[in-house]
C-alpha cells in the first residue's frame, strides 16, 4: 500500500505541478515588462495560480496521506498583512506541512532559497517566477579572500524586499540555515537539543528593509513524533502525525535596526533570537513528552 500511495501521490503531484508551472512560468516572463502597473498585476494573477497549486497539493495529501497534523495556536490571521515567518527545519516535508497549514490564512508564502535551488527542474523556474529571494551564502573564507562581496547578502534582501512591499507577502525564513542532522548537530556544538544554532542574519535584514511595514512574527515549531521524515516516507503515508505549533507575536521595536552598522543593536538581536530559539526547544520537549 506504501508504495501504491506513493506512486499515485507523486504523479498527482507532477501533473499538477506541470499543469501551474506555465501559467507562473509566462507571467514571470512578462514581469520583465518593465511596467510597474503591468508587474504588479502579473504578481498577482502568479500568486493566484500558485495559492491553487498548493490547495491541490493539500486536497492530494488528505486523499492518499493520512497524515494528522495537529496544530496549534494559530489565532486569527488576515490575507491583507505583512507576516515574518520563522521556522525550524529538519526536512523537505516541512515546506509542504507550512503551506498546508497557512494556505489562504495568511498571503502566499515566500521562501528565502540558496541560489543552487533556482536550477531545480520546473520548480526553480516557478520560484523565480514567484520572486522567491535566492541567496548567495558568503563564508568568512570567501570574504577574507574578497572583502567586495560583504553587504551582498543584505543587498539581495534589499532587493527583494522592495518587491515584497507592493503586496502583502509572508516571507518565511529557516533561520537555522539548514535541515538539521546529527552530524550538523554535532559539529556546531549546539546547545540547543533538537535544533542547530539559529542564524541572525537572514532575518535580521530583512527586519532591517521592512520592519516597520510587516504585521506579525510567526513563530513555527514543527515537530515530527515518530522520527524526521524524508518526501517519499511522506508521500508512501509512513508519517502518521505531524504536530504544529505556531505562536503569532507583534513585531517589538527591538526587532528593527542597523544590524550590519550597529554592533550593540546586532549583539541584542542575537540575544533575542537565542531566547526565542529556549522557547522553541521548550515546545519541542513539551511536545515530545505529549506524544508518549
Amino acid at each position: 500500500m506504501s508504495v501504491i500511495r506513493s506512486v499515485l501521490s507523486i504523479m498527482l503531484y507532477t501533473i499538477n505541478t506541470l499543469i501551474w508551472f506555465v501559467p507562473i512560468f509566462v507571467c514571470g516572463l512578462l514581469k520583465l515588462i518593465p511596467i510597474k502597473p503591468i508587474q504588479k498585476l502579473l504578481s498577482w494573477v502568479a500568486k493566484q495560480c500558485a495559492t491553487i497549486w498548493v490547495s491541490v497539493n493539500s486536497i492530494n495529501q488528505r486523499l492518499f496521506t493520512p497524515t494528522k497534523i495537529n496544530v496549534t495556536g494559530l489565532e486569527e490571521t488576515k490575507l491583507k498583512d505583512w507576516y515574518l515567518v520563522i521556522a525550524n527545519h529538519q526536512s523537505w516535508v516541512d515546506i509542504l506541512v507550512l503551506q498546508r497549514v497557512f494556505n489562504r490564512k495568511i498571503p502566499f508564502l515566500n521562501f528565502f532559497l540558496k541560489k543552487e535551488l533556482i536550477y531545480v527542474p520546473i520548480l526553480g523556474v516557478c520560484w523565480w517566477a514567484l520572486d522567491f529571494p535566492f541567496m548567495t551564502r558568503t563564508s568568512k573564507a570567501q570574504l577574507k579572500k574578497n572583502p567586495k562581496l560583504r553587504g551582498k547578502d543584505i543587498e539581495t534582501t534589499r532587493k527583494a524586499c522592495e518587491k515584497f512591499k507592493e503586496m502583502p507577502v509572508s516571507i518565511v525564513n529557516f533561520v537555522e540555515g539548514t535541515r538539521f542532522t546529527t552530524q550538523k548537530h554535532a559539529r556546531q556544538n549546539s546547545p540547543f537539543p533538537h535544533l542547530l544554532k539559529p542564524k541572525a542574519g537572514g532575518i535580521a535584514f530583512v527586519m532591517q528593509a521592512m520592519g516597520e511595514q510587516i504585521s506579525k512574527v510567526v513563530n513555527v515549531t514543527i515537530h515530527y513524533p515518530d522520527g524526521i521524515p524524508t518526501f517519499m516516507d511522506f508521500a508512501g503515508g509512513k508519517v502518521k502525525q505531524i504536530n504544529v505549533h505556531v505562536d503569532i507575536r507583534p513585531v517589538s521595536e527591538e526587532l528593527i535596526g542597523d544590524y550590519t552598522g550597529d554592533s550593540e543593536f546586532r549583539v541584542g538581536f542575537q540575544s533575542e533570537l537565542n531566547r526565542l530559539w529556549e522557547e522553541k526547544e521548550h515546545t519541542l520537549l513539551q511536545l515530545e513528552q505529549n506524544h508518549k
